[in-house]
């Protein structure tokens, strides 16, 4: 719910006899919540008034009627510090008014807005955020919409779970209808999108999206479009959280897309615990090896932002690595273990495909209806350094591999120990400054200007043109990001006029200071060198460390 603090609105009318609203503290999707005065009591507290669409007697109305009720019963069953309290609901006007519990202090949206949390308060935060959802799950209750602007951080460190306005409660009827969704898409989990339910482990898979949204200063899902989100939770793994330190190995098991896969509750306390005391974080239990790679250029991805695991896998080949990475309301008043290897990308279904890409329109308008004002996150200063080096699945990345500090390219290149130099060049008034590695007819090449000379997108664009006058090419384009930093990723295949077809993979990076980098690998088309050379510029890609000025 976003902060509506003195705006207008019925202030000083007297709901249920007893609670006159004072003023307007916050609005979301479902209603405005009021700082409002039990004049029986002679109390504070907060009143949720309803915001419901359309006529009174459609059903859309008595539907989202109904979630305000179920919202008050589904809260008022869990008994847990961090749950929100509700204290009454009051019928006006023929709708339900919610009168609940006012938590002095702010939302942990909020909070990141001016920036990321460190790891031990992020736990901290954490560990009282699933103990309200175990005291919910322990009586039916599955919370569907943990995000930031729901967790509220009161005084004397008070951590309060809100908003069960989307609740799932067991052994109730469903509210939603065919082609309807509720809840805030970049924090909800990828068995909910595919239609497979939510369980608890779906409010653990949301949980490990706030502590990683937490520590970082932005959700790992995040997409300019409501489409590329929802592909992205549906078909990629998340980037290695760089600044979660303990957390890290609980924030990467929770994102994973198989449910049965995730830690459960009593795993996820004892990392929380451990990480937020300082104590040494328990290992997680060992995860199956992930699947077979697969490739959906419809959709595209925003590298490292984005990589799920699948369903529990079967025994499969080697993975092929020539597929290349695509792309409410509430109460508000104002020592890290090795890096999980990355997970590799997961084939989104292709009937689930095709119900995503038909349904957007459906999809799109039931999203800004449940969430009119999505959150934003102000992200804190990046650092341009990338994951510490590790071992990719299979193929070239199980290689020696060795890292080439380029002091003229302020940049740490990882490349194969066989691969040689094949060419440098470059310098203050020669730019792009320039190094080439190369072996069996695959280049590996790192650029930089120094001054960017145009936007990661416009070079891309210059790239594309240039590669159409080589015949017949096909380019691709993807908007991303490598470590914080902006970027733009570029997938061309061309047949340079006859000759054998080639295929280029490009990724260009700005930094905060103005520079502009180019990792770039050629590698003939259709061959096993493609194969190769695809799996060599991802490695390389997750490996390259750009100096921060």
């Amino acid at each position: 719910m976003s902060n509506d603090r003195g705006a207008g609105g019925p202030k000083g009318r007297l709901i249920g006899g007893r609670y006159r609203l004072a003023e307007r503290i916050g609005s979301g999707g479902m209603g405005t919540v009021w700082r409002a005065h039990d004049e029986l009591v002679d109390r504070e507290v907060a009143v949720k008034q309803p915001r419901l669409p359309g006529d009174p007697e459609a059903e859309a109305h008595q539907r989202a009627s109904h979630r305000l009720y179920r919202e008050a019963r589904a809260a008022a069953r869990v008994d847990h510090p961090a749950a929100v309290s509700i204290h009454d609901v009051v019928v006006e006007d023929g709708l339900p008014w919610i009168v609940m519990e006012l938590v002095r202090g702010e939302s942990l949206h909020e909070v990141l807005r001016r920036g990321p949390v460190a790891p031990a308060e992020t736990a901290r935060i954490g560990l009282a955020v699933l103990g309200a959802l175990r005291a919910a799950h322990a009586v039916g209750i599955v919370h569907r919409d943990v995000k930031p602007a729901n967790v509220l951080l009161g005084p004397h460190g008070r951590v309060v779970l809100t908003d069960f306005g989307i609740a799932h409660v067991q052994g109730e009827e469903s509210l939603t209808v065919s082609g309807e969704f509720v809840g805030s898409i970049d924090f909800v989990a990828p068995e909910r999108m595919s239609g497979r339910g939510a369980g608890p482990s779906s409010d653990l898979w949301s949980l490990g999206v706030l502590l990683y949204a937490a520590v970082e200063g932005e959700p790992p899902f995040r997409r300019t479009t409501l489409e590329s989100t929802l592909a992205a939770i549906l078909s990629f793994d998340p980037p290695e959280p760089q600044r979660a330190g303990p957390l890290a190995p609980l924030i990467s098991g929770l994102l994973g897309k198989d449910p049965d896969l995730r830690p459960d509750a009593e795993e996820a306390a004892k990392s929380l615990e451990a990480a937020a005391e300082g104590w040494p974080v328990p290992p997680l239990p060992a995860t199956p090896a992930p699947q077979v790679l697969d490739r959906i250029s419809e959709l595209g991805e925003d590298s490292g932002t984005v990589r799920l695991r699948g369903p529990k896998p079967e025994p499969v080949p080697k993975p092929d690595p020539t597929a290349v990475p695509k792309q409410s309301d509430t109460t508000v008043v104002p020592t890290s273990p090795p890096a999980k290897p990355h997970l590799l990308r997961r084939p989104l279904p292709a009937a689930l495909l095709a119900v995503t890409l038909a349904s957007g329109a459906w999809l799109g308008m039931s999203y800004f209806l449940a969430d009119p004002e999505p959150e934003t996150y102000e992200v804190a200063e990046p650092t341009y350094t990338s994951a510490p080096l590790a071992p990719a699945v299979t193929g070239i990345a199980d290689e020696p591999w060795e890292k080439h500090t380029e002091k003229a390219l302020k940049a740490t290149l990882a490349v194969p120990s066989r691969y040689g130099e094949a060419h440098r060049q470059g310098s203050a008034t020669d730019q792009p400054r320039m190094v080439v590695y190369g072996e069996d007819g695959i280049d590996l090449r790192l650029s930089l200007w120094d001054r960017a000379p145009t936007s990661p997108m416009g070079r891309a664009y210059e790239q594309k043109k240039a590669w159409a006058t080589h015949g017949e090419a096909d380019t691709q384009l993807t908007e991303t990001s490598l470590d914080g930093a902006y970027a733009v990723q570029a997938d061309t295949a061309y047949d340079d006029k006859g000759a054998k077809p080639v295929r280029v993979m490009q990724l260009f990076v700005r930094t905060g200071d103005g520079r502009l980098y180019e990792l770039r690998v050629d590698m003939p088309k259709g061959t096993a060198a493609e194969k190769e050379g695809a799996a060599l510029f991802k490695t390389a890609r997750d490996r390259l460390v750009i100096e921060k000025e």
